[in-house]
């Protein structure tokens, strides 16, 4: 089977080409896949394969080619994944399989239709807007953290850190407990503290995230658009640009009226054949 490997900001995933649906992605081949010891090691696999032969992606098929079967590091689905979607892209791109029509490039995902524009190095995804709609609370090692629950086409939990706590000491080998009634599928929770200000942006966060499905990742492009919506709010604005750091780099996060921008790096590193494991390996 032939793969492609690339990472945005650290968010690392293995591309599968499947144009026609053929393969028979299961839940073991995708853990087996992204194992760090045994596979080829990854956040999660992005599946690339046409809308139109995806019963998820169908309906979208009139509006983007191409649809994004995005799967986690355990063999379960996510609604959405803001790095995975700008890797997506730099593939479909540099292996011709998309231009861009009137600048951007469309795709489908389990979310809905989503826009991306190439800037330079960078690529940018239009999101959903980020909705801020209840607060909950994560408990991490005896500590418990109120935060703001924000849907992004899947859900997060944003914490802010008491001044007196380091973002770098947290402990995110194991997940944070949070309230099974108010996120049933589970939830993506980040961690945060304020950066030093930026030119040319509305404000500076630093981030950690332990991502469900795939425990602590380098980077989470969904969870950068979460925090940068929490951190306007708590500026007292509804719109802005936000930097978001995250361990594997740096993201930036235009929210508009109507719509969220994620932009920064997305890289291809490798190409390659991998044997697929025997059952039970």
């Amino acid at each position: 089977m032939q793969f492609t490997k690339g990472h945005g900001t650290g968010n690392d995933f293995v591309i599968l080409p499947d144009p026609d649906g053929a393969l028979d992605l299961t839940s073991g081949l995708v853990a087996a896949l992204c194992d760090r010891r045994r596979g080829l090691g990854g956040d999660g696999v992005l599946r690339v394969v046409r809308a139109a032969k995806h019963p998820d992606g169908a309906a979208l098929a009139g509006d983007a080619e191409w649809f994004m079967d995005y799967w986690n590091s355990d063999g379960s689905f996510a609604e959405m994944c803001g790095n995975g979607a700008r890797v997506f892209v730099r593939y479909l791109l540099e292996t011709g399989l998309a231009t861009p029509s009137g600048g951007t490039v469309p795709l489908a995902t389990r979310a809905g239709l989503v826009r991306a524009r190439v800037e330079g190095a960078d690529v940018a995804v239009e999101m959903r807007r980020p909705r801020l709609y209840d607060t909950a609370t994560a408990t991490l090692a005896g500590l418990t953290l109120t935060g703001a629950a924000v849907d992004v086409g899947n859900p997060h939990l944003v914490c802010a850190l008491p001044a007196s706590l380091d973002l770098g000491g947290l402990d995110l080998t194991r997940a944070p407990d949070v309230d099974p009634s108010v996120f049933p599928a589970g939830v993506n929770v980040e961690f945060t503290s304020p950066g030093e200000p930026v030119e040319g942006t509305d404000g500076h966060v630093l981030m950690r995230v332990y991502e469900r499905g795939s425990a602590e990742t380098l980077s989470c492009g969904t969870g950068a658009c979460a925090v940068a919506a929490v951190a306007l709010r708590d500026a007292g604005r509804e719109t802005g640009t936000m930097t978001v750091d995250v361990p594997g780099g740096r993201l930036t996060i235009t929210i508009t009226e109507d719509t969220c921008w994620l932009s920064g790096p997305a890289v291809l590193v490798a190409t390659g054949e991998v044997t697929l494991p025997a059952p039970g390996a």
